[in-house]
């Protein structure tokens, strides 16, 4: 058992995948306080990446150059309660992360085998303890390909613009239209990647959130958590 009082073998880890929009970090997170698990945002760390070689001015066709600096940096998440601050090598980058500037070539990164490769590798090692939600676009296809319960979330690239239209400062002045081509842009490059692209795990479970509010998909998920979990006491 652990600190908890848990015993081991009911702690599992949670695998969120889905396209640009579709809440999956704010599900993702909910998810992990109703389970009492670490919440580990995947895409939060692609982003912190792209911000800063953006700061430093190195593009992502500089290959070489990116994938040395990712192999070198120290990322850190720590989480707090109503978000995850991000940390590279020791400075704070959580504000700076959900610019338009960063939406708009976040994807250019994230492509880079390199790239991906160091972020997984970290991503494992979070999860080796078990009781891990994670959320991101390859993370029950190559991430965590063994994950206990996986998640693909989407909704219509219309509703997806509309929320993050308003999760948007009123500062960044963008068109929800703009929105829908930068998400179907997004959508397309993330299918269309060579490197661990964007798709639905064979064993994951599809929710389409088009009509659902953010309690009934939290509520959905950590059913299926809650019924893997038994099903496994079961067996025992």
């Amino acid at each position: 058992m652990d600190r908890q009082g848990t015993h081991i073998y009911d702690r599992i880890n949670v695998a969120i995948d889905g396209p640009a929009g579709a809440g999956k970090s704010t599900v993702a997170r909910l998810v992990a306080q109703k389970l009492s698990y670490i919440y580990v945002d995947t895409g939060a760390m692609y982003r912190a990446i792209t911000w800063y070689m953006i700061r430093e001015g190195i593009s992502s066709e500089d290959y070489d150059n990116v994938c040395q600096r990712v192999h070198n940096m120290v990322i850190e998440l720590i989480p707090e309660k109503d978000v995850q601050k991000v940390l590279i090598n020791g400075e704070d980058v959580t504000p700076h992360i959900r610019s338009l500037q960063v939406n708009g070539l976040v994807s250019q990164y994230s492509k880079i085998e390199g790239v991906r490769s160091r972020l997984s590798h970290l991503q494992r090692q979070m999860a080796l303890r078990k009781g891990v939600v994670m959320d991101g676009r390859d993370i029950g296809t190559t991430v965590l390909p063994d994950a206990e319960v996986k998640i693909f979330m989407t909704a219509s690239v219309e509703e997806r613009a509309l929320r993050r239209y308003k999760e948007l400062r009123d500062a960044e002045a963008v068109s929800l239209q703009q929105l829908e081509k930068d998400i179907a842009e997004r959508d397309r490059l993330d299918e269309s990647r060579e490197i661990s692209p964007l798709r639905r795990a064979e064993d994951a479970i599809l929710l389409d959130t088009t009509s659902m509010d953010i309690h009934q998909v939290v509520e959905a998920i950590v059913s299926h958590c809650r019924s893997h979990v038994d099903g496994e006491r079961n067996h025992l």
